[in-house]
């Protein structure tokens, strides 16, 4: 007998996507040649997969909105400098590559400002990824949530932040991470935008670099999201660990423990539904979960082991990483390159704009 579920809602369980941009699942033209893993033959691959799977590092899985983690790192305490803090430990998994970026960009800022506060590291991902209160995003270990610098280590209670946080502090950590770093996009709101860019304006950087990063559309960099006049929401390139879970997909179910959707409780939902949508059974689903009984709620994130291959699991299109989109050299740097032009750093403005 087919077994069904309660499903129980509350306002504060519905989405809530805080002005998040999605991922789409399209195809983006890309040559599906390896890029980042070449490393690893196909029979490689499936050998460690099956074997040690750990020895992998850590794979991202599906979208950002629609994903999951597997060996993921937990993000650092922190360290002897105070570059920076983790808020939420417990939800501060990620891959090694997004972990990299950020302490890169938090040693850059406290390198330029050793007296700064630390950089709030806030959310990251769950330990296995997948969907957590209150975002759409932050799945698969990718995306993060930094605070921003203040005065003092102290945050105040603010509503218009940009009024408040320290501008400069700020600006070097977002110059940080758009040089130093395979960041996707950042996702803050216009108001504190316009105090970044007019920093920006008056400690000399190039209007046409700016204007490529703040005003290219959907090429920008740097993007309006509503809710977060508090906080930089950040998402990185992963080549590696995003280049893995698309070649590890179509494995997974050569690992019993592995092959399992990460799966969010819907209106209308049961647990025979879930199990039949998802290739399934309602006793795995049950213990794969540790659940006594049938009781689901909205927003409920269950673990659910799947038979076979899985048909509905999305599968992102290859990813390629475009060049970071540094800033001309200034007329200082300038004066010091041989006539040659060796040793030059950054890009040209022209070079700027194209790599958006």
């Amino acid at each position: 007998m087919t077994t069904s579920a309660t499903v129980a809602a509350s306002d504060d369980e519905r989405d809530d996507d805080s002005g998040e941009v999605l991922e789409e699942e399209v195809d983006s033209g890309v040559d599906p040649r390896l890029r980042y893993t070449c490393d690893l033959s196909d029979d490689d691959l499936t050998a460690r997969w099956v074997k040690t799977p750990e020895a992998l590092g850590s794979i991202s899985l599906g979208f950002a909105h629609e994903g999951r983690l597997i060996n993921a790192e937990q993000f650092p305490l922190g360290e002897e400098t105070g570059a920076w803090t983790v808020v939420m430990p417990n939800r501060a998994w990620a891959t090694a590559e997004t972990i990299e970026y950020v302490v890169a960009a938090a040693r850059e800022v406290h390198r330029l400002r050793p007296d700064a506060p630390p950089l709030r590291v806030n959310g990251i991902s769950l330990k296995e990824g997948g969907w957590f209160r209150p975002h759409r995003s932050h799945q698969n270990g990718r995306d993060v949530d930094l605070g921003f610098y203040y005065a003092t280590a102290e945050v105040p209670r603010c509503r218009a932040c940009e009024k408040v946080m320290d501008v400069g502090a700020n600006w070097d950590l977002v110059k940080a991470l758009v040089t130093l770093t395979d960041v996707q996009v950042i996702l803050v709101d216009r108001a504190v935008q316009r105090a970044l860019r007019a920093h920006a304006l008056s400690v000399g950087e190039d209007p046409v670099w700016l204007a490529s990063l703040f005003d290219g559309g959907r090429n920008s960099l740097i993007r309006h999201a509503r809710r977060h006049r508090d906080h930089f929401h950040v998402r990185f390139y992963n080549p590696r660990a995003q280049e893995l879970g698309r070649r590890v997909a179509p494995l997974l179910a050569q690992r019993p423990d592995q092959n399992l959707r990460i799966y969010r409780v819907r209106n209308g939902d049961n647990l025979g539904k879930i199990a039949l949508r998802n290739k399934s059974s309602i006793r795995a689903i049950q213990k794969a979960n540790h659940m006594r009984g049938t009781f689901l709620r909205i927003g409920q994130v269950l673990r659910v082991p799947m038979r076979g291959p899985c048909t509905r699991c999305p599968v992102p299109p290859p990813v390629e990483v475009p060049e970071r989109r540094r800033p001309p050299p200034s007329p200082a740097e300038l004066a010091d390159v041989p006539a040659d032009g060796s040793g030059t750093t950054g890009t040209s403005t022209t070079a700027a704009l194209d790599e958006g």
